[in-house]
């Protein structure tokens, strides 16, 4: 097995996926076939904790991975300290901790003898860039907004968003784009409604007509249009006149951090009038293009107009 640089690490940070990633990449790097073993600090005893990091009678190579270290008790904490300033040969010392817990004061302790790797949680002004450093680590470099598109199509979990990187780039032809990420994710009739909906509710009357007329040429149901601006036109109303931080405002209205930010960015163009006559309009549209009025796609046209020009 080839040596590491130190043969004690800590993975320290609070995200269970970027620590489960830092650990799997340190284990990966003390060679195939290496004996594993994994402990949970919090249900070991210091006998257990002294075992595990013991030399080996047979001198074989072994990785000893320690979760939550955090919880542990004083005395194994203690012990799993000694091992890790004086490393038995042939081991490598992997400790998980939060930074926080009852062992927390331990922290810079490990720290001065181990190669430490972050896995703090991410803001929400690191998540796109770590997107698009998971997309780079795929060989793909997209656009920002191809990024943000799947954060809003995806969510904010590391682990989903990991996933949904690799199956974009293992399944997507050629070059991947916005509507390629909606149409991969919410169908090709939901990708026509956002767009006419974004084009619309930001005042772009003009283009959010020609892309209403455009998708019911190709057969897009007025009805899943009507429920793209009815959602569009909800969290504008939602989020109108509201100030605050994006993160803590999305967890109050339901949105994803993203979603919220910009939904905020728009809802500043429109007035209190225009969001209530908005709100109107998209409930009297619902009825119509469901069959209570009379030519749906008309019906349609006449809305997406009227509320490009209250924006």
């Amino acid at each position: 097995m080839a040596r590491m640089l130190n043969p004690v690490h800590l993975v320290l940070g609070e995200d269970d996926f970027l620590a489960e990633r830092a650990t799997k990449a340190i284990v990966a790097q003390a060679g195939e076939g290496v004996e594993v073993t994994t402990l949970r600090a919090g249900d070991v005893s210091e006998g257990e904790i002294a075992m595990a990091t013991s030399p080996s009678l047979f001198a074989e190579d072994r990785v000893v991975v320690v979760k939550h270290a955090e919880l542990a008790g004083k005395e194994p904490t203690e012990i799993l300290l000694q091992a890790c300033v004086n490393p038995a040969p042939g081991i490598t010392l992997i400790v998980e901790h939060t930074g926080g817990g009852r062992q927390k004061a331990m922290v810079k302790k490990f720290a001065k003898v181990a190669e430490v790797h972050k896995a703090d949680a991410l803001k929400d002004n690191e998540r796109r860039s770590w997107l698009m450093e998971e997309f780079r680590s795929h060989g793909v470099r997209p656009t920002p907004d191809v990024a943000a598109a799947v954060l809003e199509s995806v969510g904010s979990d590391l682990r989903e968003l990991a996933s949904a990187v690799s199956q974009l780039v293992s399944d997507t032809e050629g070059e991947l784009t916005v509507e390629s990420v909606r149409a991969y994710y919410v169908g090709v009739a939901e990708v026509a409604g956002f767009d006419i909906a974004d084009q619309a509710v930001a005042g772009r009357a003009d283009r959010a007509l020609a892309s209403t007329r455009r998708a019911l040429q190709l057969g897009t149901s007025p009805v899943s249009i009507a429920a793209a601006l009815a959602r569009k036109v909800g969290d504008i109303a939602k989020l109108h006149g509201v100030r605050g931080n994006p993160d803590q405002l999305a967890r109050t209205v339901g949105m994803h951090p993203y979603v919220a930010k910009k939904t905020m960015q728009v809802a500043r163009q429109w007035s209190g009038d225009a969001v209530s006559h908005a709100v109107i309009i998209v409930s009297d549209l619902d009825a119509e293009v469901k069959g209570q009025g009379g030519d749906p796609e008309f019906a349609l046209e006449n809305a997406v107009r009227r509320i490009a020009e209250l924006a």
